[in-house]
């Protein structure tokens, strides 16, 4: 699948992420991407992320296909229920959260909760750090497990951000273009 068949939606987490980091670079990038802009970053309401997501995708003019970082991982999950009949063709999910092992630190996520459980509706696949602060691995396979998303070991490298080191990505890069090509 060419990343120019595609329309590439990109869904950031809790903040938004500056310009630096790297799905940010590569929606500036790819022709065919852009960033979700959420009307709060700061104070995400699930309601108003998910009407967002929906709203973006039945404006498509070609099949869709998500990047999403950590939050943005969440708030797809919810939307998904409301996308079952939209042209997505898959997911690229990073560092995903887990929600009740951060909630009291970042207490902005809680209205995320509870993480979904069933199986999303487009094929997936979950990058998951085994030292991401905000998910233990073991938490990122049982969600990967319950939303039918096939999992990568990204290795020893925090939470996939600008903060450990992940501002162009390569290495993303090369998993996004296999994952891509599995899907024909």
């Amino acid at each position: 699948m060419k990343l120019s068949e595609l329309e590439i939606l990109v869904l950031p987490g809790l903040g938004g992420g500056s310009d630096g980091y790297w799905y940010r670079r590569w929606a500036a990038k790819l022709s065919t991407a852009r960033v979700i802009e959420q009307g709060n970053w700061d104070s995400p309401l699930q309601d108003e992320w998910v009407n967002t997501i929906c709203d973006t995708v039945a404006e498509a003019k070609k099949p869709v296909f998500f990047i999403a970082h950590s939050l943005g991982t969440i708030a797809l999950a919810h939307a998904a229920a409301k996308l079952t009949d939209a042209n997505i063709v898959g997911a690229f999910l990073v560092a995903i959260p887990d929600l009740e092992m951060i909630e009291k630190q970042y207490p902005a996520v809680g209205d995320f909760l509870p993480t979904p459980t069933g199986p999303l509706p487009f094929p997936s696949l979950v990058l998951a750090s085994q030292n991401d602060p905000y998910c233990e691995y073991p938490a990122a396979e049982n969600i990967s497990l319950d939303w039918g998303a096939s999992l990568v070991d990204a290795g020893h490298y925090g939470h996939l951000n600008e903060d450990s080191g992940h501002g162009p990505w390569p290495e993303g890069l090369m998993a996004l273009s296999k994952f891509l090509n599995q899907l024909g």
